[in-house]
């Protein structure tokens, strides 16, 4: 199947994807400043490069599009049709990086959370309460591994 849009609109339309400050982690960002958090956001100096660092609770959260980081079952996660071999390259690299960089972020003991777009767009509400919690159970978590 061949794609529907001109080379020029989609060059267009890929042009204004942004790796950092979608909409999506401004949204997160608001509800955890609104709920007390604060953070640094883009933090170049760890691997991944971090959407948002609480050091706090020393946690890091990715919020990742479901179909540039391959969200293992998720509708969004699908392979274009057209230049399929392209983008499942293109993906598979994402999707290895991704693990790489866990790794080295748990390895500095700094917890990892990922947020999924379908999450936040299928309801916002509930996947920012299990965030906050998530963040502060592993605080009670390293808190008793200090002190026990």
């Amino acid at each position: 199947m061949t794609d529907k849009l001109t080379k020029q609109k989609r060059s267009e339309n890929m042009s204004k994807i942004h790796g950092k400050d979608t909409s999506l982690e401004i949204k997160v960002r608001k509800y955890l400043y609104h709920h007390g958090f604060r953070y640094r956001k883009n933090v170049s100096d760890l691997p991944g490069r971090p959407d948002i660092l609480i050091s706090k609770y020393r946690t890091v959260i990715f919020v990742n599009g479901c179909f540039w980081h391959h969200h293992h079952g998720c509708k969004l996660a699908t392979i274009p049709k057209s230049n399929t071999k392209y983008w499942k390259d293109k993906i598979d690299k994402n999707v290895k990086r991704d693990i790489r960089n866990i790794q080295l972020l748990e390895q500095m003991e700094y917890h990892v959370i990922i947020v999924w777009e379908c999450e936040i767009k299928e309801c916002f509400d509930l996947r920012m309460e299990n965030l906050i919690n998530e963040i502060k159970e592993y605080e009670l978590f390293s808190e008793q591994d200090i002190s026990g």
